[in-house]
This record gives C-alpha cells, structure tokens and sequence, in this order.
C-alpha cells in the first residue's frame, strides 16, 4: 500500500509533514487589499507597480541590510517559476553547466534541462575552486551559480565567509550567483544572510541575482507572490525578455505584495508559529530515535534514524505521519527524511503524542 495511503488509515488521521504548504491564515490587510484592488481590467505591469517596488526595497533594507534601487526589482509569479526559467532567461545554453547545491529543491536542477544544460552539484560547503565545480573545461561554461540559504530541504545556513567565496569565485569567471532567500526570514539557531549584503558582496550587486518569496513569511503560495532583485542590469536584461514573453503578475497580486511586504507584525505572528512547532515536534522526533542535522532555518527538519530513507517514510508511515524522503533532494539525502513544520498546531500536536 502506498504510504499516503498507510498513513491515511492511521485511527487518529493523516499528518502530512510531507510538503511546505502554508496552511495558516493569509494576513487580513492583505486580504483587504486584494480586494480593493480587485476591479483590474488592464494589463498589469511587468517591471512591477512604483508602489510594489518600493515596498520591496523597504523590506529588504528593513530586514535584510540590504540597500537596492527599486528600478532594480522584478516581481516574479511566484519564485518557482523564476527557479525553473532562469537558465534559459539568461541565456545559458546546451553544452553549459550549471552549478547547484547537493541537496536541493529539484526546480534547480529542472530549469537547467529546460535550458538544455547539464546540472552540476556540489554540497555547498566545501571550499570554491577547482574541486567542486570540476564541469569547467575548454568545451563547457559554467554560466550561472545556484545558492540556497536557508537551505530546502536541510535547513543549512551558508555563512557570509563562504557566500563571498562562491561570488569571488564566479567574478573571476563571469559566472552569475543566483541566490534562492525565501526561507531568509525563518533563522532560528543561525542567522541567515543575503548574497546582496555588503559583508558578503562588497558594496557591489555586479553578477548576483536574489530571489524572495512571500509564500513561507505571509501565507501566500496561492497567490505567487515573489520577486528578484540584484544586478540592475542582469535586472534590466530579464526584465526586456520577461515583458515579450508574458511573465506578468497580475496587477491585484502586486498591490496584495506592497501591503505584505510593508508590514512585518503579521510576518511576525507566522514565525511565532512555527516556532511553536519546531520546539515540540524537533524534541519529539529525537526522543523517538531520529537525529536532526542542520534545521538551524527554514521549515523543515532534516532527520535520520539511520535507516534508509524509504525505510523512516514506512515507519512513520505506520504512526499517521507523511515525510518526503530525503533522495528525493539528491543521491546524498538517502539516509534522511524531511520533515515539514507547516502543519496545523492540532495536527503537530497529533504527530507529537503518537511520536512518544
């Protein structure tokens, strides 16, 4: 029987820890702003409202110590999509590498097909040289650079030494580091940092891309809700290709953007929450027998028994309780399960008790 389904007949209901799909309320200023923009029969802008971007370049200044000029900012349909078409808006072709972490959220290794390119991985932490990134030849470019910090699935935080190694790295070749931040805000023993810090780029946006979701801080996967930010001219050259293709974010989803984006009591709350579910449900798995590695950000624990991975999905299977197995973020998370926080408090509860 598939383990859904195993988990499903559990007597006291299914709890799927398997996916990030926010479940909580979407914030009531948002909400009330989707509505009043809701008489839109234009076409919305491309490059994005003043007002959105604006809002936009307050966030990260406010929250990330990040200074951008909004002409540089680009809202996206959600980060998923820009994860997926970025090689290909670039212009990264057939023959071409394109370095991705280890462990990761497949969407990077997908848009490199889409491109036609061959997905080059490494795990992120060893040292930036010859050694990981041995796709670099006479015959083949290493064109773009994927980081994700808080990481998906393991909840790694790159330190700022290691993100200026990577953008150092990729300026001696002309690579662009682009880098996935929509976990930025949800850093609970390490504090995560943005490849558009000074500390980490040096003053200069030159070669580097940002990609932010609102989906994980406000509640808004339903909405695809995101934006990119960076280098105003890698900005600019996007932004030409975005327009001709149709990329546009409807123009009630932007205003709905500026009011998230300029409040952070609701962002707040949210973290609030998941803090609440992380501190009972991280206690719970070890008590059961599962050691959690890296989780120091993000939404997710990354957890092994020391089984197979396939093997901890059956076993939790049998107490009600989904997880996603851990090959499915790469070859090198075949000992590990990822386990969400972003259930309910009553269905978090329900896992805690049938954990112990």
């Amino acid at each position: 029987m598939p383990h859904k389904e195993v988990a499903r007949a559990h007597p006291g209901g299914l709890v799927d820890l398997s996916v990030g799909t926010p479940v909580d309320p979407v914030p009531a200023v948002v909400q009330k702003t989707l509505a009043e923009a809701a008489d839109s029969p234009g076409y919305p802008l491309t490059h994005g409202t003043p007002d959105l971007r604006r809002a936009a370049a307050g966030w990260l200044a406010r929250r990330l110590g990040v200074s951008v000029d909004p002409v540089a900012i680009l809202p996206t349909i959600g980060s998923k999509e820009l994860v997926a078409w970025l090689p290909t808006l670039l212009g990264v072709r057939p023959g071409d590498r394109v370095v991705i972490p280890e462990l990761a959220y497949p969407t990077y290794d997908v848009g490199a097909r889409i491109a036609g390119a061959e997905p080059c991985a490494t795990d992120g932490l060893v040292s930036v040289g010859p050694a990981p990134f041995r796709a670099e030849s006479a015959q083949s470019r290493v064109p773009l650079v994927w980081v994700n910090s808080p990481s998906n699935p393991t909840g790694r935080v790159l330190p700022a030494e290691h993100l200026r190694k990577v953008v150092a790295w990729a300026r001696e070749r002309g690579a662009v580091v682009a880098s996935d931040e929509c976990y930025i805000e949800l850093g609970w023993e390490d504090q995560p940092i943005s490849i558009l810090h000074p500390d980490v780029c040096g003053g200069s946006h030159e070669g580097l891309l940002a990609v932010h979701s609102l989906s994980k801080r406000s509640n808004l996967a339903g909405y695809r809700a995101a934006f990119l930010t960076g280098d105003p001219a890698l900005v600019a050259r996007l932004l030409e290709v975005r327009k001709h293709a149709g990329m546009m974010v409807p123009d009630p989803i932007q205003a709905a953007m500026a009011a998230a984006l300029d409040d952070d009591d609701h962002a707040e709350e949210q973290r609030e929450r998941y803090a609440r579910r992380r501190a009972v449900l991280r206690p719970a798995l070890e008590g059961a027998g599962w050691l959690v590695d890296h989780s120091a950000a993000g939404l997710y624990l990354w957890a092994s028994n020391g089984t197979a991975c396939w093997d901890q999905v059956s076993a939790l299977a049998e107490l009600g309780i989904l997880v996603a197995p851990g090959e499915f973020y790469g070859a090198a998370g075949r000992d590990h399960v990822r386990v969400a926080i972003t259930a309910t408090d009553e269905r978090i509860d329900a896992a805690v008790r049938r954990l112990q």
